[in-house]
């Protein structure tokens, strides 16, 4: 990896922050609080970075398929969410327990083996956090795992049977991505929720496809940024991850010599949500600092003696 394409790892780390702090208001005043950015574009400010998330991904994800077969490559994406996500899970049951859950074995088994399998994940426990301003869900964003993992598989099949070879198999597959998107109001709820993430993921698939003839330079990250504010939300998500990409790779390379990004979105809920059992009434500008604060070393942990660990292994089996 080249240093400013190292600059992607810095850009998701941004965006789990920007996570942590849009759900700050929902978690402090309720379920009903408008999230920064709301108000003036219609989707939150966390609904963005997610959907940014997923262009980078579409990048990343096209450069794993290309380089391994079908094993290998699910191997590696189960080391790479998987054993973080299960110490999360853990430490999302404890959280619960403190704040009060009334879950017994059984139910804290099932609801940890419908979050690992990612199919059908459970956000609520009985009487977890039942005093807070949003209360019993002790993990919400763990919802988008599984629409990442069904974007992975599409990838993958599309670059294994040569669609990245062929201009009009990617046209095809954005024209299928953009009608999607487009009519995702009418679409069942879970495709509904998937599509305009989707088309996200499908542009990043095509931006590195295309990578060669893109030449990254600050007016055209602008450029797409501006785009990106006159479309409708669920075709801007992946026009304003390619603005920010482009934008990230005209910076002098940063290293980060710690992968936190991961740890930030899985951890960053079930934490907000113990800090307010801790301070009832914080604000919400309150609870993101703290919630910062306090998420970052557990997600430096993670990094460091789960997920990091865990990839090495893997190579080293390999």
């Amino acid at each position: 990896m080249s240093d400013r394409s190292r600059n992607l790892n810095v850009l998701r780390l941004i965006l789990a922050v920007l996570v942590i702090v849009s759900h700050a208001w929902p978690l402090a005043l309720g379920p009903a609080a408008t999230e920064p950015l709301e108000g003036l574009t219609g989707r939150s400010l966390g609904g963005w970075a997610v959907g940014v998330f997923f262009f980078i991904s579409g990048m990343l994800i096209t450069a794993s398929a290309e380089g391994k077969s079908a094993i290998p490559f699910w191997l590696a994406r189960i080391r790479r969410i998987l054993p973080g996500l299960g110490a999360a899970l853990f430490v999302t049951l404890a959280l619960a327990e403190f704040s009060g859950s009334s879950a017994h074995i059984k139910q804290s088994a099932f609801w940890f083996f419908r979050a690992i399998t990612l199919v059908s994940i459970e956000h609520r426990l009985p009487d977890a956090f039942a005093t807070n301003p949003y209360p019993l869900v002790v993990n919400g964003p763990l919802w988008s795992l599984f629409y990442e993992v069904v974007a992975y598989a599409i990838c993958a099949g599309f670059v294994w049977i040569g669609g990245g070879q062929s201009r009009v198999a990617v046209v095809m597959l954005l024209g299928v991505g953009l009608l999607l998107a487009m009519s995702h109001e009418l679409l069942p709820a879970r495709l509904a929720t998937f599509a305009p993430l989707f088309l996200a993921f499908a542009l990043g698939q095509a931006a590195y496809i295309f990578r060669h003839q893109i030449s990254p330079n600050l007016v055209k990250a602008i450029a797409f940024l501006l785009l990106a504010a006159a479309l409708p939300w669920s075709v801007a998500l992946g026009v304003a991850g390619f603005g920010l990409v482009l934008f990230a790779l005209v910076l002098p390379g940063m290293h980060l010599r710690h992968d936190a990004s991961y740890g930030l979105y899985i951890y960053g809920w079930p934490i907000a949500q113990t800090v307010v059992v801790i301070s009832p009434g914080i604000e919400p500008l309150s609870l993101a600092c703290w919630t910062l604060i306090c998420t970052y070393p557990v997600a430096l942990a993670s990094w460091s003696f789960i997920e990091k660990p865990v990839l090495h292994f893997g190579k080293v089996a390999a």
